[in-house]
Protein backbone atom coordinates (compact mmCIF):
# COMPACT_ATOMS: atom_id res chain seq x y z
CA UNK A 1 0.00 0.00 0.00
CA UNK A 2 0.89 3.67 -0.80
CA UNK A 3 -0.02 6.40 1.30
CA UNK A 4 0.95 9.84 -0.04
CA UNK A 5 2.78 11.72 2.74
CA UNK A 6 2.73 16.03 3.34
CA UNK A 7 4.71 17.10 6.14
CA UNK A 8 3.55 20.97 6.93
CA UNK A 9 4.72 23.17 9.75
CA UNK A 10 1.58 25.21 10.75
CA UNK A 11 1.14 28.54 12.38
CA UNK A 12 4.06 30.02 10.48
CA UNK A 13 5.11 31.16 7.83
CA UNK A 14 8.57 29.34 7.72
CA UNK A 15 9.65 26.01 8.13
CA UNK A 16 11.83 25.29 11.47
CA UNK A 17 8.78 27.02 12.91
CA UNK A 18 5.26 26.59 14.27
CA UNK A 19 3.65 23.36 14.65
CA UNK A 20 4.67 20.35 12.15
CA UNK A 21 1.74 17.65 10.94
CA UNK A 22 1.41 15.41 8.88
CA UNK A 23 -1.13 14.81 6.42
CA UNK A 24 -2.02 11.35 5.19
CA UNK A 25 -4.14 11.24 2.42
CA UNK A 26 -6.25 7.57 1.89
CA UNK A 27 -8.75 5.93 -0.51
CA UNK A 28 -10.28 4.61 2.19
CA UNK A 29 -10.71 4.03 5.85
CA UNK A 30 -8.20 1.44 7.16
CA UNK A 31 -7.85 -0.19 10.56
CA UNK A 32 -7.57 1.91 13.74
CA UNK A 33 -4.26 0.43 14.77
CA UNK A 34 -2.61 0.50 11.67
CA UNK A 35 -3.40 4.85 11.21
CA UNK A 36 -1.54 4.59 14.96
CA UNK A 37 1.52 2.78 13.87
CA UNK A 38 1.83 5.37 11.23
CA UNK A 39 1.09 8.34 14.16
CA UNK A 40 3.80 6.81 15.76
CA UNK A 41 6.42 6.00 13.15
CA UNK A 42 5.70 9.65 12.43
CA UNK A 43 6.44 10.91 15.82
CA UNK A 44 4.67 13.97 15.14
CA UNK A 45 2.52 15.59 17.74
CA UNK A 46 -0.12 15.23 15.22
CA UNK A 47 -0.88 13.08 11.89
CA UNK A 48 -3.92 13.83 9.79
CA UNK A 49 -5.58 11.44 7.81
CA UNK A 50 -7.83 12.44 5.19
CA UNK A 51 -10.33 10.06 3.45
CA UNK A 52 -11.77 11.90 -0.17
CA UNK A 53 -14.64 10.54 -0.61
CA UNK A 54 -16.94 11.45 -3.49
CA UNK A 55 -19.10 13.83 -1.17
CA UNK A 56 -17.17 14.50 1.56
CA UNK A 57 -13.61 14.91 3.08
CA UNK A 58 -13.32 12.85 6.37
CA UNK A 59 -10.75 14.13 8.73
CA UNK A 60 -9.23 12.46 12.09
CA UNK A 61 -6.06 12.61 14.46
CA UNK A 62 -3.36 10.95 15.92
CA UNK A 63 -0.73 11.59 18.26
CA UNK A 64 1.94 8.75 18.52
CA UNK A 65 -0.37 7.52 21.07
CA UNK A 66 -4.21 7.91 20.84
CA UNK A 67 -6.74 9.43 18.95
CA UNK A 68 -8.16 12.73 19.72
CA UNK A 69 -11.43 14.46 19.20
CA UNK A 70 -9.86 18.09 17.81
CA UNK A 71 -6.53 19.12 16.62
CA UNK A 72 -6.18 22.54 15.17
CA UNK A 73 -2.93 23.05 13.45
CA UNK A 74 -3.03 19.27 11.88
CA UNK A 75 -6.72 20.85 10.33
CA UNK A 76 -4.47 23.84 9.12
CA UNK A 77 -1.95 21.35 7.38
CA UNK A 78 -4.93 19.47 5.69
CA UNK A 79 -6.31 22.64 4.51
CA UNK A 80 -2.56 23.52 3.03
CA UNK A 81 -1.83 20.36 1.42
CA UNK A 82 -5.43 20.99 0.04
CA UNK A 83 -5.43 24.42 -1.44
CA UNK A 84 -1.57 24.57 -2.31
CA UNK A 85 -0.80 21.03 -3.22
CA UNK A 86 -4.15 19.02 -4.45
CA UNK A 87 -5.75 22.21 -6.34
CA UNK A 88 -8.75 22.59 -4.34
CA UNK A 89 -10.36 25.51 -6.37
CA UNK A 90 -13.49 26.28 -3.57
CA UNK A 91 -12.79 29.43 -1.18
CA UNK A 92 -14.17 27.20 1.65
CA UNK A 93 -13.52 23.43 3.40
CA UNK A 94 -16.06 21.44 4.73
CA UNK A 95 -14.18 18.56 7.09
CA UNK A 96 -16.50 16.27 8.24
CA UNK A 97 -15.14 14.79 11.65
CA UNK A 98 -16.39 11.96 14.12
CA UNK A 99 -16.24 14.05 17.39
CA UNK A 100 -16.15 17.31 16.86
CA UNK A 101 -18.64 17.62 13.81
CA UNK A 102 -18.09 20.06 10.70
CA UNK A 103 -14.91 21.93 10.61
CA UNK A 104 -14.48 24.42 8.18
CA UNK A 105 -11.30 26.29 6.81
CA UNK A 106 -11.45 29.14 4.68
CA UNK A 107 -9.19 31.71 2.52
CA UNK A 108 -9.07 34.57 4.12
CA UNK A 109 -6.82 37.55 3.74
CA UNK A 110 -3.79 35.45 3.22
CA UNK A 111 -4.41 33.59 6.02
CA UNK A 112 -6.29 29.77 6.50
CA UNK A 113 -9.02 30.31 8.85
CA UNK A 114 -10.66 27.58 11.01
CA UNK A 115 -14.40 28.09 12.62
CA UNK A 116 -13.75 25.91 15.46
CA UNK A 117 -16.51 25.11 18.70
CA UNK A 118 -15.55 27.14 21.64
CA UNK A 119 -14.82 25.66 24.88
CA UNK A 120 -15.40 28.40 27.12
CA UNK A 121 -13.49 27.60 30.50
CA UNK A 122 -14.85 27.49 34.27
CA UNK A 123 -14.04 28.18 37.09
CA UNK A 124 -11.92 24.53 39.21
CA UNK A 125 -10.03 23.77 41.66
CA UNK A 126 -6.39 22.53 40.99
CA UNK A 127 -6.47 18.78 40.06
CA UNK A 128 -4.22 16.72 42.68
CA UNK A 129 -0.80 16.98 41.87
CA UNK A 130 -0.78 19.71 39.25
CA UNK A 131 0.72 22.31 41.50
CA UNK A 132 3.81 20.29 42.44
CA UNK A 133 3.85 19.31 38.65
CA UNK A 134 4.11 22.97 37.90
CA UNK A 135 7.05 23.54 40.55
CA UNK A 136 4.43 25.58 42.64
CA UNK A 137 3.73 23.15 45.54
CA UNK A 138 4.45 25.57 48.27
CA UNK A 139 1.59 27.67 47.05
CA UNK A 140 -2.05 28.25 48.80
CA UNK A 141 -5.46 28.47 47.05
CA UNK A 142 -7.67 31.51 46.76
CA UNK A 143 -9.71 34.26 44.67
CA UNK A 144 -12.42 34.97 43.03
CA UNK A 145 -14.11 32.10 40.37
CA UNK A 146 -11.60 29.90 40.73
CA UNK A 147 -8.33 29.07 42.76
CA UNK A 148 -5.51 31.48 42.37
CA UNK A 149 -2.35 30.92 43.10
CA UNK A 150 -0.21 32.85 45.55
CA UNK A 151 3.10 32.26 47.23
CA UNK A 152 3.25 32.08 51.20
CA UNK A 153 4.98 34.35 53.04
CA UNK A 154 7.56 33.01 53.71
CA UNK A 155 8.06 31.15 50.62
CA UNK A 156 10.89 33.41 48.62
CA UNK A 157 10.89 31.69 45.46
CA UNK A 158 7.34 31.24 45.04
CA UNK A 159 6.82 35.18 44.94
CA UNK A 160 8.57 35.27 41.97
CA UNK A 161 5.19 33.20 40.30
CA UNK A 162 2.78 36.05 39.84
CA UNK A 163 -1.04 35.37 41.41
CA UNK A 164 -3.27 33.33 38.44
CA UNK A 165 -6.43 31.33 38.26
CA UNK A 166 -7.00 27.68 37.66
CA UNK A 167 -10.05 26.90 35.25
CA UNK A 168 -11.46 23.87 33.80
CA UNK A 169 -12.35 23.14 30.17
CA UNK A 170 -13.95 20.40 28.39
CA UNK A 171 -10.79 18.21 27.99
CA UNK A 172 -8.06 20.78 29.31
CA UNK A 173 -7.09 22.74 32.37
CA UNK A 174 -5.81 26.03 32.63
CA UNK A 175 -3.28 28.08 34.40
CA UNK A 176 -3.31 32.23 34.07
CA UNK A 177 -0.63 33.91 34.99
CA UNK A 178 -0.07 37.51 35.27
CA UNK A 179 3.55 37.83 32.86
CA UNK A 180 4.55 36.40 29.74
CA UNK A 181 8.10 35.74 31.45
CA UNK A 182 6.72 33.29 34.53
CA UNK A 183 4.80 31.11 31.08
CA UNK A 184 8.25 31.09 29.23
CA UNK A 185 10.37 30.18 31.96
CA UNK A 186 8.29 27.34 33.53
CA UNK A 187 9.65 24.04 34.24
CA UNK A 188 7.09 20.83 34.26
CA UNK A 189 7.25 17.52 35.93
CA UNK A 190 6.00 15.65 32.90
CA UNK A 191 6.09 12.40 35.09
CA UNK A 192 3.28 13.96 37.63
CA UNK A 193 1.93 15.82 34.90
CA UNK A 194 1.42 12.14 32.87
CA UNK A 195 -0.49 11.23 36.05
CA UNK A 196 -3.49 13.99 35.89
CA UNK A 197 -7.16 12.57 34.31
CA UNK A 198 -6.89 15.86 31.68
CA UNK A 199 -5.69 15.90 28.28
CA UNK A 200 -3.66 18.61 28.87
CA UNK A 201 -2.47 21.67 30.65
CA UNK A 202 -2.66 25.37 29.08
CA UNK A 203 -1.19 27.91 30.60
CA UNK A 204 -1.01 31.76 29.97
CA UNK A 205 -0.75 35.41 30.41
CA UNK A 206 -1.18 38.65 28.86
CA UNK A 207 1.39 38.94 25.89
CA UNK A 208 4.13 41.53 25.80
CA UNK A 209 3.77 41.95 21.88
CA UNK A 210 0.33 40.05 21.98
CA UNK A 211 -2.87 39.89 23.72
CA UNK A 212 -1.81 36.76 25.00
CA UNK A 213 0.70 34.07 25.15
CA UNK A 214 0.15 30.33 25.98
CA UNK A 215 2.45 27.03 26.21
CA UNK A 216 0.51 23.81 25.87
CA UNK A 217 1.75 20.34 27.87
CA UNK A 218 0.04 16.96 27.35
CA UNK A 219 2.35 13.56 28.26
CA UNK A 220 -0.69 11.50 28.66
CA UNK A 221 -1.41 11.78 24.98
CA UNK A 222 2.27 11.54 24.01
CA UNK A 223 3.06 15.02 23.89
CA UNK A 224 5.08 15.94 26.27
CA UNK A 225 4.63 20.02 24.68
CA UNK A 226 3.01 20.81 21.79
CA UNK A 227 4.18 23.78 19.42
CA UNK A 228 1.41 25.54 18.64
CA UNK A 229 -2.07 24.16 19.65
CA UNK A 230 -5.13 25.42 17.97
CA UNK A 231 -7.40 23.33 20.33
CA UNK A 232 -6.45 25.20 23.01
CA UNK A 233 -7.63 28.46 21.54
CA UNK A 234 -10.81 27.28 21.48
CA UNK A 235 -10.78 28.02 25.51
CA UNK A 236 -8.53 30.33 25.43
CA UNK A 237 -10.08 33.03 22.95
CA UNK A 238 -13.17 33.10 24.92
CA UNK A 239 -11.63 33.89 27.98
CA UNK A 240 -9.21 36.77 26.74
CA UNK A 241 -12.19 38.11 24.57
CA UNK A 242 -14.02 38.69 27.42
CA UNK A 243 -10.90 39.89 29.73
CA UNK A 244 -9.80 42.05 27.47
CA UNK A 245 -13.08 43.30 26.23
CA UNK A 246 -12.04 43.00 22.43
CA UNK A 247 -13.44 40.39 19.38
CA UNK A 248 -10.12 39.75 17.71
CA UNK A 249 -7.05 38.92 19.40
CA UNK A 250 -3.32 38.13 18.37
CA UNK A 251 -2.33 35.34 19.74
CA UNK A 252 1.58 33.63 20.59
CA UNK A 253 2.00 30.23 21.53
CA UNK A 254 6.29 30.75 23.24
CA UNK A 255 7.30 27.25 22.52
CA UNK A 256 11.13 26.73 21.81
CA UNK A 257 9.26 26.54 18.03
CA UNK A 258 6.67 29.15 18.24
CA UNK A 259 3.81 30.50 16.29
CA UNK A 260 1.30 33.01 15.88
CA UNK A 261 -2.40 32.63 15.51
CA UNK A 262 -5.22 35.37 14.45
CA UNK A 263 -8.52 34.98 16.34
CA UNK A 264 -12.03 35.97 16.78
CA UNK A 265 -14.39 35.33 19.32
CA UNK A 266 -17.88 34.31 17.83
CA UNK A 267 -19.84 33.28 20.82
CA UNK A 268 -20.65 29.50 20.43
CA UNK A 269 -17.45 29.25 17.52
CA UNK A 270 -13.87 30.86 17.08
CA UNK A 271 -11.86 31.74 14.30
CA UNK A 272 -8.33 30.35 14.60
CA UNK A 273 -6.17 31.43 11.47
CA UNK A 274 -2.94 31.61 10.98
CA UNK A 275 -0.05 30.76 8.04
CA UNK A 276 0.90 27.28 7.08
CA UNK A 277 4.32 25.95 4.88
CA UNK A 278 5.20 23.02 3.17
CA UNK A 279 8.20 21.25 4.46
CA UNK A 280 8.14 17.59 3.12
CA UNK A 281 6.01 15.41 0.30
CA UNK A 282 6.73 11.62 0.57
CA UNK A 283 5.09 8.32 0.37
CA UNK A 284 4.60 5.75 3.14
CA UNK A 285 5.43 2.09 1.75
CA UNK A 286 3.15 -0.39 4.38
Amino acid sequence: MKIPLYQVDAFTSQVFAGNPAAVCLLEQWIDDDRLLSIAAENNLSETAFLVRGSRNLELRWFTPVTEVALCGHATLATAHVLFNCLGWSEAAICFETRKSGRLFVTRKNGLLEMDFPSRRPFPQRPPDGLLEALGLSGLGTSGRGGSALGASAGDVSARSVSASEVLGSEEDVMIVFENEKTIRNLHLDMQSLNELTCRGIIVTAPGEQCDFVSRFFAPSVGIPEDPVTGSAHCVLVPYWSEKLGKKKLYARQVSKRGGELFCEDRGERVGIAGNAVLYLEGTILI
